[in-house]
């Protein structure tokens, strides 16, 4: 496959090749679940419906597990061997493995042993109880399966090969849809069946990802790589997005299960009727969800990478194009909801069912109100995915929160209990939420939109000189790691002039921005905050690998550098001098004042914050504590001896230390 350039080549193709995979691939989990329920629909009828709909949410916590381990596992994969860090990368990659085996073998028995009383949690009537209860023990044992498999297949993705991650869950859907019929019809397994069907398609998957193990590009995986270490702290904060979202449509499904079979009681479909409607209808929606996430996502690396180099034009016309596609997909899928819902439900039903009647009553019913305007979801789904591409993570967070937990379950229970509405102010609290939501995304859509502009920002600066560069001595390069207001820099400047040696700070921003590609302003703005990427591989991290790669450069011949965790960096260089500069924080404060400007109200807090940061960031890139002492070679409050004095006290050291006398 020719090597696509997200700066230059055609949005289309870019959309087309980044987007499609991920489709795919999101569509064929969606695959997974309705199979099962449109065969157990047919050979077993509304109660066997009504049992996967409520083994459902179970199903949601191991896919939520994956995505935890897996997402941030092929995230910091990606990071480190950007970083050039082999090492960590298959200490981290081997230690994630082993942690995804122990986690899913103790989901799974939880699960086993657990199930009697979630399933009644998850909304069960006594009738649906024992459909439930064997179909989920059969799932539970297939759960390590399905959610080693899961958390391999974003690895092996991130591993350079979409393709095998994309067979190996195609190959377990088709055994899935092959065994389905055979062992609910003609071995008569009901329920049992479908599950079966399930786990031999999911322990199909699961050989295939674990074969691919020995096989891994990046890295070569050796025994003593296995062993859990502290990293797996890092995989998980950086797949915490993905498990999330996901638990957040947990909550949605337990709350609907519980409010659809506590109300159905009392009208004439019952309880298990609206139970197993529900079911069918969430899974065949999640076919649409599953398309505009999949275009949503694909597209993120295009906006993030033209949102970082600044090229903003671009970001612009991939957004347009996103949301073309994504809401005719949403009018295409409102249209076949809301014209042919029986088409589509009888494909979930026998005739012969007894309930037949009703089921459908009710099925045309949850179609045509609770998915009434489901095309105006588009918009709160790609607005959630954008915004976190352009690096608004919390932004991004309360999108996912806005329509399921703010908006839709407080509409339920006013529409349901507050105006007597019952089951039918459930379903048409969906639609009233959808459109709260809409107008709730389209402030935060152009609040963003209109950020960006027609220009590619850019900006030339100077090359860094070294003609004025005077030491002699033997090589040495002083990283000063310093607290916000303590004279850090002013030191490091000193003691550059002192040394006569190039210094760097600010400086390492145009250089950086030569080898990200970022624009120099997204940069200095990074700069200011420091905040770390905690939820995927993104332009920060874009941002801190071009950095290590420029300080290593720089690190050849003497110099200063100031930050960048510069130190953690060179740490495995001999000839460098790690200064840690700290002062108490009256001090601190009254530089911030004199030097930087800062409110002498908010100073305290602000001074406060900008360490806080530091401190994260550094930890978040080096699994190091910043004020961990140790690492450093030489410690000086700067308030002892003034910033002149503390830039002498560094240059006598290095003067007295063997080998870099002048």
């Amino acid at each position: 496959m020719k090597k696509l350039d997200l700066g230059k080549d055609s949005i289309n193709q870019l959309l087309l090749s980044f987007a499609i995979p991920c489709v795919i691939s999101m569509l064929i989990n969606s695959v997974y679940n309705i199979v099962d329920q449109i065969f157990i629909g047919k050979g077993v009828g509304t109660l066997g419906n009504a049992a996967t709909n409520v083994i459902f949410p179970l199903v949601l916590i191991f896919g939520a597990v994956a995505s935890l381990i897996g997402n941030g596992t092929s995230a910091n994969l990606s990071l480190r061997l950007g970083e050039g860090k082999k090492d960590e990368a298959k200490k981290c990659l081997g230690s994630a493995i082993t942690v995804s085996f122990l986690v899913a073998i103790v989901i799974g028995l939880l699960s086993f042993l657990c199930l009697p009383v979630l399933i009644h949690f998850f909304g069960s009537t006594d009738t649906v109880y024992p459909y439930a209860l064997s179909y989920g023990r059969i799932i539970a044992i297939g759960a390590p399966f399905v959610i080693i498999y899961t958390a391999l297949s974003s690895i092996i993705r991130a591993d350079g090969s979409p393709k095998y991650s994309m067979i190996l869950l195609v190959t377990g859907a088709i055994v899935n849809i092959i065994l389905d019929p055979i062992f609910i019809f003609g071995f008569n397994m009901g329920v049992e069946g479908g599950a079966l069907a399930t786990i031999i398609g999911q322990f199909i998957s699961f050989v295939m990802a674990i074969a691919y193990i020995p096989k891994m590009k990046s890295v070569r995986l050796e025994k003593k790589d296995f062993k859990p270490n502290r990293t797996i702290f890092r995989v998980l904060s950086l797949g915490l997005s993905s498990f999330i979202t996901q638990m957040i449509v947990l909550v949605l499904f337990v709350f609907m299960n519980n409010m659809l079979t506590g109300l159905g009681t009392v009208t004439k479909y019952g309880a298990d009727i609206p139970l197993s409607v529900y079911g069918i209808v969430s899974k065949v929606n999640s076919l649409y969800i599953s398309s505009v996430l999949g275009i949503a996502i694909g597209a993120q690396p295009i906006i993030g990478f033209n949102y970082g180099a600044g090229n903003k034009r671009r970001v612009k016309e991939t957004l347009k194009k996103v949301l073309i596609v994504n809401f005719s997909l949403g009018i295409l899928f409102n249209l076949l909801f809301l014209l042919f819902p029986e088409l589509i439900i009888r494909i979930f039903i026998s005739s012969s069912d007894p309930s037949y009647e009703l089921f459908m009553e009710f099925a045309v019913l949850t179609c045509r109100s609770f998915l009434m305007l489901m095309a105006l979801n588009a918009l709160e789904m790609t607005t959630s995915v954008v915004v976190q591409s352009l690096g608004k993570v919390v932004k991004a967070t309360l999108v996912t929160f806005i329509r399921q937990i703010i908006l839709f379950i407080p509409l339920a229970c006013i529409l349901a209990y507050g105006f007597n509405k019952g089951i039918y102010g459930v379903l048409y609290a969906s639609p009233i939420a959808d459109v709260l939501c809409f107008i709730v995304c389209i402030f935060l859509f152009r609040s963003e939109y209109v950020k960006l502009n027609d220009e590619t920002n850019h900006t030339d600066s100077k090359e860094i000189s070294s003609e004025h560069v005077l030491y002699q001595g033997k090589k040495i390069v002083v990283t000063i790691s310093r607290e916000y207001g303590s004279g850090g820099r002013y030191v490091g400047v000193l003691l550059a002039e002192k040394m006569g040696v190039p210094f760097y700070d600010k400086e390492l921003i145009s250089l950086s921005a030569k080898e990200s590609g970022l624009s120099t302003e997204y940069i200095e703005e990074i700069d200011e905050k420091k905040v770390s990427a905690k939820y995927a591989l993104n332009n920060d991290d874009r941002l801190f690998i071009a950095e290590s790669k420029v300080i290593r450069d720089l690190a050849k011949s003497s110099c200063v550098i100031v930050g960048r965790c510069a130190d953690a960096i060179l740490k495995d260089q001999k000839d460098v001098l790690k200064v840690f500069l700290y002062s108490d924080d009256e001090s601190k404060e009254k530089r911030a004042v004199k030097y930087y400007h800062i409110d002498p109200k908010k100073v305290s807090k602000y001074v406060k914050e900008v360490n806080q940061e530091r401190a994260k960031h550094y930890e978040y890139y080096t699994d190091q504590s910043w004020h961990d002492l140790s690492h450093y070679d030489l410690c000086i409050n700067v308030d002892q001896f003034g910033v002149e004095k503390t830039a002498e006290q560094i240059k006598n050291f290095i003067d007295n230390m063997k080998g870099f006398q002048k």
